[in-house]
């Protein structure tokens, strides 16, 4: 069951991690926000998928 889980996480990580990089933001915050988002797990997809996702390109313009 644990394997399926870190499985799913590693998908969803993957996942935002492209999604970052097809942001149209500097290729350091591009870089900043996937190592944060890999770094932190759960909470940092669940973080970035509920609220940084649209924030990302104010932040780092």
């Amino acid at each position: 069951m644990g394997t399926i889980i870190w499985l799913i996480g590693l998908v969803c990580a993957i996942w935002c991690v492209l999604d970052i990089f097809k942001k149209n933001i500097s290729t350091v915050g591009k870089l900043i926000a996937a190592i944060v988002v890999l770094l932190t797990s759960w909470i940092g997809i669940l973080v970035y998928m509920l609220w940084a996702k649209d924030h990302l390109q104010e932040w780092f313009k």
